[in-house]
């Protein structure tokens, strides 16, 4: 009954109004809330690109409201799971279990990539087609892949802030920006590709700061703000460095 009650709790304080003001008024937490938003839209442009490759195949009319479906399910989950994951985060062997998939995604990411992009949609033949028709079927696929996205997502989250307004308002920005905005983040990727790596590098960052906080060790907010904000400065300086040393190569 206690985990019922915690549960039930955590649910009730999102709609706890007094908690909403003191998050919207306090800058730490929009800083929270950006880094957030940011991180999930640099690692969820390639997943808004899979979902569309899953929804080709249907009619255009049908392809939006397919997607559609999908946002509100996306939606349901991540307030699903981050409700879930507050209670979970207090046990200490799922902080270790969280750091340690936060820092295999970057071990797959910098020395396990695959050069080929599984970019294959929907199978006509497949049961869930099969079972549920066409446009279900593929509605049903796309929650799927969505449930798979916010594992990443929501285990970020929670290495960034165990404040329960900071995750539901970070991770529903995420998912809309994911939606809405992916193109424009896909063609900043295009263009500072640099940007790629440096969001699996503030991953195994995150990764380090939930794996200390099992041992009761914090990152300050004005450390962290600085190592994410360092990391994209780097960045921006290897992208412009990379450029003038591929334009003398070009030259030359």
């Amino acid at each position: 009954m206690d985990i019922v009650n915690q549960l039930i709790s955590t649910y009730a304080s999102f709609f706890d109004w007094a908690m909403w003001n003191e998050v919207l008024t306090d800058p730490v937490s929009w800083g929270f809330i950006g880094t957030l938003v940011v991180l999930e839209g640099l690692l969820s442009a390639d997943n808004a690109l899979v979902l569309a490759v899953m929804v080709k195949h249907l009619p255009k009319e049908q392809q939006k409201k397919a997607l559609t479906y999908g946002l509100f399910g996306a939606y349901f989950f991540r307030f699903l799971f981050i409700g879930l994951g507050m209670w979970l985060i207090n046990f200490w062997w799922i902080k270790v279990l969280g750091a340690a998939y936060l820092a295999w995604l970057v071990i797959k990411q910098f020395w396990l990539k695959s050069d080929e992009e599984d970019l294959s949609g929907v199978k006509k033949e497949g049961w869930l087609i099969r079972t549920f028709g066409i446009f279900w079927g593929t509605v049903i696929s796309v929650e799927l892949m969505d449930l798979a996205f916010s594992v990443d997502s929501i285990l970020a989250a929670f290495a960034v802030s165990d404040k329960v307004w900071i995750l539901l308002l970070g991770g529903m920005l995420g998912i809309l920006m994911m939606r809405t905005v992916a193109k424009l983040f896909l063609a900043l990727i295009e263009k500072v590709p640099e940007l790629e790596n440096t969001a699996f590098i503030l991953i195994g960052i995150i990764a380090i700061k939930m794996f200390l906080s099992v041992f009761g060790i914090e990152i300050g907010h004005v450390l962290f703000f600085s190592i994410i904000i360092l990391a994209f400065v780097i960045t921006f300086i290897v992208h412009y460095f990379n450029n003038k040393q591929g334009g003398h190569d070009h030259v030359a």
